[in-house]
């Protein structure tokens, strides 16, 4: 079994693409919530929040050519995933184009505008917007195929496409992939554009915020007053590295991931089970070979849907107890989807290694059907932790968990 070692990681997100700036908008109580009047359109959609990116810009040295076959979820996930190469000091390395890099990662969906134009021929039997990159820009696995293509990696390409857990699913199976010696480096992660419809599918089922008129009072993660999630987008990414690999090249080294588990709830599309979220804990425990007491803090889901939380914090609680710290950076960013998994690893690793922890914005009181656990609200916690947990869970039933450990 081989070791696996984080050198490389980045995140577009509303709050910025930067951890300096992200961590100070979060020291700041910042939310990157907003009204989205440009919903108004659709009457029949209740909710009117969002976390949108409104500075995102494609890099000047981006080709027409590249941008092609790249709707906005791709150049979310691109773009984050040049930074972290970046960060790896990999960018532009030829090791990462001769069959060692592969990549996994995935988003709900592909870029919807081009949803649209096939929906437009289906309905109205015209081809307009049409043309031979839409359907790559609209692929379920447009995200993994545009960073493959991109930096030309020729490793194992594996699509997570799976909501909520694509990026952390993506983390697992790049994760699994090193380990088990199959190559010696991944890109690994999730990404998600904004899109109304992706609101509707939460407003039919009445899980969508309402605090229209008071969009940075929402969402609010295991609080009394909840009243349903907030759509957000970015896309996160991770360069994972063989162990050996990375001491070899010199590479600085973030964190090391030791445990991932994910399973399924085998019972309902949209209602988790507390039993099988537990188990997905237990077995990243079981991958990492450390006992339950071992975990320091506890990235939670947390969308501030009523299911959701109760369910999340009552599996966590019957596993860790009631003093296990505990806080969900949704509150800040809205829910980004498929590039969740990805961004909140990205925040465990950072905070780990500062040793500050962000708190769940608008946690005013915890609803006390939730289970008994250390929340965190108010101002950054300080503490000192050699391992964290990060966990998501998705609509189908998909549960997933990452550990990670402090590298020193």
């Amino acid at each position: 079994m081989k070791r696996v070692v984080v050198t490389g990681m980045a995140g577009i997100t509303s709050l910025g693409s930067d951890w300096a700036s992200i961590e100070a908008n979060f020291l700041a109580g910042r939310s990157g919530i907003r009204r989205m009047d440009e919903w108004d359109r659709f009457t029949e959609l209740n909710t009117r929040l969002a976390g949108p990116i409104d500075d995102f810009v494609v890099p000047k040295h981006w080709t027409r050519k590249q941008l092609r076959s790249m709707g906005r979820v791709s150049r979310l996930a691109v773009g984050a995933a040049e930074l972290a190469l970046q960060d790896a000091g990999l960018l532009g390395n030829p090791i990462i184009r001769d069959g060692r890099m592969g990549v996994a990662c995935g988003s709900s969906t592909g870029s919807t505008d081009e949803i649209k134009a096939f929906g437009n021929m289906l309905l109205n039997s015209v081809a307009d917007g049409l043309n031979a990159n839409s359907y790559v820009r609209m692929m379920p696995h447009t995200t993994a195929a545009n960073i493959s293509i991109f930096f030309g990696l020729t490793g194992r390409l594996i699509p997570t496409s799976s909501a909520c857990t694509s990026g952390s699913q993506g983390i697992g199976y790049a994760y699994e992939s090193i380990k088990f010696g199959r190559l010696p480096l991944m890109l690994a992660g999730g990404a998600e554009e904004l899109c109304p419809t992706e609101a509707m599918v939460f407003d039919a089922l009445y899980a969508t915020s309402l605090k229209n008129d008071a969009p940075h009072t929402s969402p609010r993660p295991y609080d009394q007053d909840r009243d349903g999630l907030v759509i957000g987008e970015g896309g996160g990414m991770l360069v994972l590295e063989e162990l050996e690999h990375a001491l070899a090249r010199g590479a600085h080294i973030h964190a090391e991931i030791v445990g991932f588990g994910s399973n399924a709830d085998g019972q309902h599309t949209t209602r988790p089970e507390v039993s099988t979220m537990r188990r997905a804990m237990e077995l990243a425990l079981e991958d990492a070979g450390i006992a339950a007491q071992t975990i320091g803090y506890v990235n939670g889901h947390g969308t501030a849907t009523e299911q959701g939380d109760i369910a999340e914090t009552l599996a966590t609680s019957e596993l860790f107890g009631k003093h296990m710290p505990i806080s969900s950076q949704k509150s800040f960013l809205g829910h980004t989807l498929g590039a969740c998994g990805a961004l909140e690893s990205w925040f465990c690793i950072e905070m780990m290694n500062r040793d500050r922890y962000v708190p769940t914005l608008n946690l005013d009181q915890v609803d006390p059907r939730c289970g008994e656990l250390d929340y965190l609200r108010g101002g950054f916690r300080e503490m000192h932790n050699d391992y964290v947990m990060n966990n998501n869970f998705a609509f189908g039933g998909v549960n997933t968990s990452l550990i990670l450990r402090r590298w020193s």
